[in-house]
């Protein structure tokens, strides 16, 4: 019998779980990143404690080079690590790669999802804020401007929908700025305003004080008139 053959069969079966598959994008590995850490794993499962450059540049079609500018980069990360152990004599340290960052930071991934997608979801609703800007306004923001949308949603707590109302009255008007918008939304965090609905309401109850009648309830939200919320008037 072909003894290589037998050895072969006799290997260890490669395992990594099915969730580092499904979810190493999310981790923020490159596929290339993806492949040296398998070739770093199944090293590892070999017995060499640290895989060298040019031990992983002769499984893969990469430099070494490459390898270890791609190695800087996943310590980088924080999701390989080298420790330093102790060797076969007190005087002796010895170093050893290994992924358990990298295992640490997928088991906290997956314990929570529902905080993942929770906080994806937000990360769109904050793109098309900025997207519906560029469109109204016809032009790219300026940087200032970009820190400003990411002040009011940070540190005023506005709503995605909240300051697009905002910029939804600053057109109605006719005063399609930033400082005019700053303002409507600093008015209505002072009167306690944090929905489109509420904004829906105060209009509808404005308008109808402005005639002299009692506003009626408002069952579904409807077109109103610009109102000039600093001014206290039609815009």
């Amino acid at each position: 019998m072909d003894e290589k053959l037998l050895n072969l069969l006799q290997e260890k079966p490669f395992v990594l779980p099915a969730l580092f598959f499904k979810s190493y994008k999310q981790l923020g590995l490159t596929d290339q990143e993806f492949l040296l850490t398998l070739h770093i794993h199944q090293l590892l499962e070999e017995g060499i404690k640290l895989p060298s450059p040019e031990m992983l540049s002769d499984r893969m079609s990469t430099d070494e080079h490459d390898i270890s500018a791609i190695l800087r980069q996943l310590l980088r990360k924080g999701l390989l690590e080298i420790k330093e152990q102790p060797g076969s004599s007190a005087s002796m340290i010895q170093e050893e790669m290994t992924l358990q960052p990298l295992y640490r930071k997928m088991a906290e991934q997956a314990g929570q999802p529902a905080e993942s997608e929770s906080r994806k979801q937000s990360e769109m609703e904050e793109g098309r804020l900025f997207q519906r800007f560029e469109e109204e306004f016809g032009r790219p923001l300026s940087s200032i401007e970009m820190e400003m949308i990411s002040m009011w949603l940070d540190e005023d707590k506005h709503s995605c929908e909240l300051i697009q109302s905002a910029l939804k009255e600053a057109v109605i008007s006719s005063k399609l700025n930033f400082r005019y918008i700053d303002r409507i939304l600093f008015e209505w965090k002072r009167k306690g305003v944090k929905t489109p609905d509420q904004v829906r309401r105060m209009s509808e109850e404005v308008r109808h004080q402005r005639k002299g009648i009692q506003a009626p309830p408002v069952k579904a939200a409807r077109p109103h008139p610009g109102y000039n919320w600093l001014e206290g008037g039609n815009s």
